[in-house]
């Protein structure tokens, strides 16, 4: 990889700020209101078999947006949710769904009026930087350079599909989490990523330090430890995806139970989650025909 694009994307880090201390400016909300929303998006990104980047676009235009704003409602939340979904595929899918299709899946609780208003609102409040390395795209890049022979292609996915989607799942439940806001994103991609390799190949991708990892590295060991105890999550085949893009599309599983399960654990301390959710998933794996 060029020096050019590490650059690019070291300084995509500092331009793209989150916080979890956000939560100071909202009283009336709650690290369980945010996973329950993060959790639903996933399941909502799934049933549109959209791309991991998407979703975690939208959760990045969400905390970011959050950092924004004060004294959110909590029932302004599920909408918000939404429409950054919304902007992510708009800029990440080559056919993104309409609107119409992500107001559906909120059975009645948001119109398209209420998204497209909404949507001005937050790329306002961003002023329109949308374009951060995730998680996912650092993660990507890691797990491409590990993988990668001189005579290859580096644009061909070069790596396992299926030790990748078990280090996203990973991700996926870390993210949930409001203190991942605590780390950088390729911190967080090369704290999962030691999960499943060494961290003399970690160093090799990244050029992080231990110490810049180590802290990442045990706060996400819970989750591990909590993964371990399910089975291990399987390429799943959708409509319309190639058989080596699947490992690309966002899925879904019982996070919320995960995380209730990983906080309970004696050696954690984590962001208490409520079982309880507040949102309305989608009622099926159909997308909604058109009107």
């Amino acid at each position: 990889i060029s020096d050019d694009v590490w650059i690019k994307m070291l300084n995509k880090e500092l331009k793209y700020v989150h916080d979890k201390g956000y939560l100071q400016r909202h009283p009336k909300l709650q690290p369980k209101m945010r996973a329950i929303l993060l959790d639903w998006l996933l399941e909502v990104s799934e049933v549109y078999s959209l791309h991991r980047q998407t979703a975690y676009l939208a959760q990045d235009y969400f905390d970011r947006f959050m950092l924004t704003q004060e004294d959110v409602n909590k029932d302004y939340l599920q909408l918000i949710g939404i429409t950054a979904l919304f902007i992510a595929s708009k800029i990440e899918e080559i056919y993104p769904p309409k609107i119409f299709e992500f107001a559906y899946v909120t059975d009645g609780a948001c119109d398209m009026w209420d998204i497209q208003r909404t949507e001005l609102h937050v790329l306002k409040a961003l002023d329109w930087n949308l374009c951060p390395e995730t998680p996912i795209s650092w993660l990507k890049l890691y797990c491409q350079v590990e993988a990668q022979k001189d005579d290859e292609n580096f644009l061909e996915p070069q790596f396992s599909q299926e030790t990748y989607i078990q280090i996203t799942q990973l991700l996926d439940l870390c993210m949930m989490d409001i203190s991942s806001l605590d780390y950088s994103y390729s911190v967080l991609a090369a704290a999962a990523f030691c999960h499943f390799s060494t961290f003399d190949v970690v160093h090799k991708v990244s050029g992080l330090t231990w110490e810049s990892v180590s802290h990442c590295v045990r706060w996400m060991s819970p989750f591990v430890d909590t993964l371990r105890s399910e089975a291990k999550p399987q390429i799943k085949n959708f409509p319309k995806v190639k058989a080596d893009d699947r490992h690309n599309i966002q899925t879904h599983v019982a996070y919320l139970d995960l995380l209730e399960r990983q906080i309970d654990r004696p050696d954690c301390q984590h962001s208490p989650v409520a079982a309880g959710a507040i949102l309305t998933p989608p009622s099926s794996t159909e997308k909604p025909v058109n009107p």
